[in-house]
C-alpha cells in the first residue's frame, strides 16, 4: 500500500503527496472513517490505494497514528508553531501571545516567535526578545523591507511541519511568500483605521519546502481561549517557572501572595519578565472564576516537571 501525506482536504476530498515521490492524488476516504466518527487532516500520515493512476485518483484507506493534532486550525502531526507578532501595524497582542504559548506547551510543541516588520521598530522587538528569551523561547526577528532574518527562519523550518499563526495583520502569508519564493497565497494590506489585515486564509493547507517540511497558514484572530486548563496547573506551562517550581514554601502556591515563593523571588532579582508574570496572575485569577473551578480544591497536577 503507497503512503502519503495529506496536504489538504476540500469538499470532501483529500490530496495526498505519495511518499518519496512528486505524486499527488485526489482522494475519497473510506466509508469506515465516517462509521467510526474519524476525520481525515491535514498532516496526516496515511495509506492509500490508487484507484486511477493516469488520472491521479486514489482512496484513503487508513490513517497512520498521529503525533499531535490541533483543533484550530485543524491540522494533525505539526511538531512546531510560528507565532508571528509585528513589531507595529499592528502593535503586538501580548496576551494572545501567551495563550498560543501556553497551548503549545500543552501539546509539546516547539515554538519560534517570529517578530515580523523590524523596519517599523521603535523599540518593541527588544521587549519581545528580551521577555520571551528569558523564557527560553527561539525569537527570529524578520522584514520583507529589509529582507533580513529569513535565512535562519529556513533554518528553523527546516524538516518540521510548522504551523504559522498570530493577529491578523501581522504579515504570516506575506512570510510564507518569501520563505516558499513563489506568490502562494494573495495578501493585503493593513487598514491604517482599524490595523487588521484584509487576507483570509480559508483553508488548512500545507505546503511543502523545498529544503524539507512542510508549513501551513491559518486564519488570523483576534481571540483565543484556554478554558479547559484548571487554574492550579497553569504554572506548569510557564518555561521560566519550571526551575522554581516545588520550591515554594507552600506546595499550593499559587506565585501570586503567598510568602516564600521562589517565583516571585525570581521576578524581584528580573530573572522573570514582569509583564509576562502579570498576564500569568490575570490569567490564573480569570481561570479560577470559571463555575466548573469556582470554589472546588482540584487536586493540582504537575504534568511538566
Amino acid at each position: 500500500m503507497p503512503l502519503g501525506i495529506i496536504l489538504k482536504g476540500i469538499g470532501g476530498f483529500y490530496y495526498v503527496k505519495q511518499e518519496d515521490t512528486e505524486n499527488i492524488y485526489e482522494c475519497k476516504p473510506r466509508g469506515v472513517f465516517r462509521k467510526n466518527s474519524v476525520t481525515p487532516l491535514p498532516g496526516d500520515r496515511v495509506g492509500f490505494s490508487i484507484i486511477d493512476e493516469a488520472k491521479k485518483l486514489g482512496n484513503v484507506d487508513e490513517i497512520l497514528p498521529r503525533m499531535s493534532e490541533l483543533v484550530r486550525p485543524a491540522i494533525a502531526n505539526v511538531d512546531q508553531i510560528a507565532i508571528v507578532v509585528a513589531a507595529k501595524a499592528p502593535n503586538p497582542d501580548y496576551m494572545l501571545l501567551d495563550k498560543l504559548l501556553i497551548t503549545s506547551e500543552m501539546k509539546k510543541i516547539r515554538v519560534i516567535i517570529c517578530i515580523n516588520k523590524i523596519d517599523l521598530d521603535d523599540g518593541t522587538a527588544k521587549t519581545i526578545r528580551n521577555a520571551y528569551s528569558l523564557a527560553g523561547y527561539e525569537v527570529v526577528e524578520i522584514s520583507s523591507v529589509r529582507n533580513v532574518g529569513y535565512k535562519l527562519l529556513k533554518e528553523e523550518l527546516k524538516e518540521h511541519i510548522t504551523v504559522f499563526a498570530g493577529q491578523s495583520g501581522v504579515g504570516k502569508s506575506t512570510i510564507l511568500n518569501h520563505i516558499m519564493d513563489s506568490w502562494v497565497m494573495e495578501t493585503g494590506s493593513v487598514s491604517n483605521k482599524i490595523e487588521r489585515g484584509k487576507h483570509t486564509t480559508r483553508h488548512a493547507e500545507l505546503l511543502e519546502l523545498k529544503y524539507g517540511g512542510y508549513v501551513a497558514d491559518t486564519p488570523g484572530f483576534s481571540s483565543f481561549e484556554i478554558t479547559d486548563i484548571p487554574y492550579n496547573e497553569l504554572e506548569s506551562y510557564y518555561p521560566e517557572f519550571r526551575p522554581y517550581i516545588n520550591t515554594c514554601r507552600f506546595n499550593s502556591c499559587s506565585h501570586i501572595t503567598e510568602p516564600g515563593c521562589r517565583i516571585i523571588e525570581a521576578l524581584e532579582h528580573s530573572e522573570i519578565d514582569n509583564n509576562r508574570y502579570q498576564r500569568y496572575i490575570q490569567l490564573y485569577k480569570a481561570l479560577k472564576d470559571i463555575p466548573k473551578y469556582k470554589g472546588k480544591k482540584t487536586e493540582s497536577r504537575r504534568v511538566i516537571k
